[in-house]
């Protein structure tokens, strides 16, 4: 799954050991996050989603937040990140989770025909 984050476009480089810490973590039982894999036949990661869940005081209940979709470069077009987000938005349903949000630079259009619609800026503050 390193490899693949790899081709997720952003301005930090990866590091491998921070990766493995934190890889981690996301497969323990913590209810405040999930991540889905896709596979192929083959039993290769052909993308993932990474999601995490917490309540707020405005949103009555649950709300999650899609942290990250990769998918391969050689798997885009093919279906594999609408499965992803379909199969998120089911677990989240069935968690009672009353929304789920994103935010996204170069996806939106992905996105919007999934039925999301652009409700807010999204800034960012980086701490060294």
């Amino acid at each position: 799954m390193f490899e693949l984050l790899q081709q997720l476009a952003k301005t930090d480089a990866s590091d491998r050991h921070t990766f493995d810490e934190t890889f981690v973590d996301f497969l323990g039982d913590d209810p405040r996050s999930l991540l889905l894999v896709a596979e192929d036949a083959t039993g290769s990661v052909r993308g993932y989603v990474l999601t995490t869940i917490n309540r707020l005081l405005h949103t009555n209940g649950r709300s999650a937040q899609l942290q990250e979709l990769v998918v391969d470069a050689g798997a885009r077009g093919t279906g594999v990140g609408t499965q992803l987000i379909e199969a998120l938005e089911q677990v989240c349903r069935d968690a009672g989770v009353t929304q789920l949000t994103v935010a996204s630079r170069r996806a939106a259009d992905f996105y919007e025909r999934l039925g999301y619609h652009s409700t807010a800026d999204f800034l960012k503050k980086t701490f060294d």
